[in-house]
């Protein structure tokens, strides 16, 4: 949502937003992601009838879910491959947490084009299970050559729900990196990978989802919840 809001404004575009509801919370205290869209001139819409694409209207699925993705990915390939040999690592192993699948797909089929068989795509779903990513990757491409290779977590995952191991991780990480992460995806990915030590037969290349304004409203739900218990 905000990366378009951005995009938008810098392009002098409308933007416009639909989504089914709207947590009444987040309606009456505009925070984080959805108060800086709005900020850049986001028009929300509670309503699950879009309108029809025309050569005016531009229709970009949640998660940027569609073949038109590649593009992007497709330059990221070629970073990564600019990346790996001006620090002379012939094979690579890449992780990245996913929603809809759609980066580490793409992601993993421009690397299979460009024939570096040795540096391979690795990811966790974070909305649903391991099937439901399937079926996210077969819904944008057949060919199975191109698909990442999924790890998960024995227990089940609920996306949006607070867990204390996702927020013990993400301040470890923050501690010991200087770096933050986002705690919707990254945490939850961190954890993945950490659990799967298969993975580290390769340098690994960990791929940071950004957003840190979404923890704007996912951190102090944490704070709330957990501060005391990890003291």
């Amino acid at each position: 949502m905000y990366s378009l809001s951005v995009l938008a404004k810098m392009r002098g575009w409308k933007f416009e937003y639909y989504v089914s509801h709207i947590a009444a919370y987040l309606k009456d205290n505009p925070h984080g992601n959805y108060k800086a869209s709005l900020d850049n001139g986001m028009k929300i819409h509670i309503d699950k009838t879009l309108p029809i694409v025309t050569k005016e209207i531009l229709l970009v699925e949640e998660g940027g879910r569609q073949k038109e993705a590649q593009f992007g990915l497709n330059i990221l390939a070629k970073e990564i491959l600019t990346w790996q040999k001006e620090h002379h690592i012939e094979a690579l192993n890449i992780f990245l947490p996913s929603g809809t699948g759609s980066t580490a797909l793409f992601l993993q089929k421009a690397l299979v084009q460009k024939e570096m068989f040795d540096t391979k795509v690795f990811t966790c779903p974070c909305v649903g299970d391991s099937a439901y990513l399937k079926l996210q990757f077969l819904g944008l491409e057949s060919d199975q050559r191109y698909h990442p290779t999924i790890i998960t977590l024995e227990k089940k995952h609920h996306f949006g729900k607070l867990y204390k191991e996702n927020y013990k991780i993400w301040l470890k990480l923050q501690e010991e990196t200087g770096i933050q992460f986002d705690l919707l995806y990254d945490a939850l990915g961190w954890r993945t990978l950490l659990a799967h030590p298969e993975v580290y037969s390769k340098p690994i290349l960990y791929l940071h989802q950004g957003g840190l304004l979404g923890n704007d409203s996912m951190l102090p739900r944490y704070e709330r919840k957990y501060t005391q218990d990890i003291k």
